[in-house]
């Protein structure tokens, strides 16, 4: 939960800016000049973009939280307590690595299962390697969205 509070916080704090952002270009757009009407554009497309991103980012945030209730519902949530940590609180990159072996192997008995391409994500995550985590999380929505077509 604090971690969600966290984000609500700074998606406010962003929409302020966005909508300053926003009011600076319809100021510049008002000047009726060339270069001013040019300017606004530029300026209006950053909180255009900006909206789009917060919208796309919350929409993935909630659906990635529903594949994690549905998977701790059936029992399945990764459990990483148990791993040992660094003093900053970070799991063992030892421990971490061979954890990611597991999911790996798991994933690979099952490909066409959202719940191991949820849990190969979250051992990318402890593994420290976010991009991957990303892109995996994405397979694992598409695949879960797929199944509820069925």
């Amino acid at each position: 939960m604090k971690a969600r509070n966290l984000a609500l916080l700074l998606t406010a704090a962003l929409v302020v800016y966005l909508v300053l952002l926003a009011d600076r270009a319809v100021q510049l757009l008002r000047t009726g000049t060339g270069v001013g009407i040019a300017l606004g554009v530029a300026v209006f497309v950053l909180p255009v973009l900006g909206a789009w991103m917060v919208v796309a980012t919350w929409r993935s945030g909630v659906r990635i939280q529903r594949l994690a209730r549905r998977l701790d519902e059936e029992g399945g949530l990764p459990d990483v307590s148990d791993l040992p940590r660094r003093p900053s609180g970070r799991v063992d990159r030892a421990a971490a690595d061979a954890w990611f072996e597991d999911r790996r192997a798991e994933l690979e008995a099952h490909p066409d299962d959202w719940r191991y391409w949820y849990r190969l994500a979250y051992a990318y995550d402890v593994a420290g390697d976010r991009r991957r985590a990303r892109a995996t999380m994405r397979k694992a929505l598409d695949l879960e969205a797929a199944e509820h077509q069925h």
